[in-house]
């Protein structure tokens, strides 16, 4: 028996938790959306509701559903579904549960390019998911955007899951849908693109740079169950994990940080086991 390994592990638990999450096989297979009584649940990762095999709704779909509403009422099930999720795991669901988070993962194993964990001006540029946030979600769905309407600027105007997962699909398989298919896909198009690109040469940038849903998590990382335990007693200071951290975190900011997406590859190098997901 070979030694186990946590990087092996999560990488088979992303693969199985996509598949199961999007198992609708009826649906790829012509082109429906499945629409049964599980599309009223959501599922923790960013994972498009018009996925042809999607068997819940989108957190950030939900979200901006429920401010798109006539009359505003405040989304309590929605905040409810992010408060007990983000308490629980904070972003370990973007580094474990989430759909686009493993094709990103998958996008940079592939070895061209010099890889980057970050891109310059990072300090900057890692605030821009928070813009997302409030400007496409909270007020894109809320007030008056692009015209005199609600919309859910979102999910319209940039996630890349919806076009990977849904649009791609439904389109490949409707000549109808293809027919119909203007400049606003075209624009989610391009976006796709540029970061399957960007993310062969940095690790995550959607993640890391533009995700509305990881902003929210980022927020639970401190308090959440699931953590990463550093035992700064036994550390001799190698710096290990930090080099080998995708974000390039040291063992101080490990689980804590905002960035942190739990991935394991720090406790997976420690020589010392001083860290470890807390018990």
């Amino acid at each position: 028996m070979g030694r186990f390994s946590l990087i092996r592990f999560r990488l088979f638990f992303q693969i199985i938790y996509t598949i199961v999450s999007n198992g609708y096989m009826y649906g790829f297979l012509n082109g429906k959306i499945y629409k049964g009584s599980l599309k009223y649940t959501c599922v923790p990762g960013l994972n498009c509701y018009s996925c042809p095999g999607a068997i819940g709704s989108c957190p950030m779909g939900a979200l901006q559903a429920a401010l798109n509403k006539r009359n505003f009422e405040i989304p309590f099930a929605v905040l409810g579904f992010f408060f007990v999720f983000g308490s629980i795991f904070g972003r370990f669901v973007c580094g474990w549960l989430c759909p686009f988070g493993l094709v990103q993962d998958l996008l940079h194993k592939i070895p061209f390019f010099r890889k980057r964990k970050q891109l310059a001006y990072h300090s900057v540029l890692k605030y821009g998911k928070y813009v997302v946030l409030f400007g496409l979600v909270v007020v894109g769905s809320s007030f008056l955007f692009t015209g005199f309407a609600k919309v859910p600027a979102f999910c319209k105007f940039l996630c890349p899951s919806g076009t990977l997962m849904g649009a791609l699909p439904l389109l490949g398989m409707d000549e109808q849908l293809r027919s119909q298919a203007g400049d606003l896909f075209y624009w989610k198009l391009g976006i796709l693109m540029v970061l399957i690109l960007l993310s062969v040469k940095v690790y995550r940038p959607f993640c890391q740079y533009l995700c509305p849903l990881g902003a929210i998590y980022g927020w639970f990382n401190r308090f959440s169950l699931v953590q990463i335990h550093w035992e700064k007693d036994t550390c001799i200071s190698c710096m290990a994990c930090q080099r080998v951290c995708p974000i390039n975190l040291p063992p101080e900011k490990i689980s804590v940080s905002t960035e942190c997406i739990k991935c394991g590859q720090c406790v997976e190098v420690c020589p010392k086991k001083c860290l470890h997901f807390k018990k």
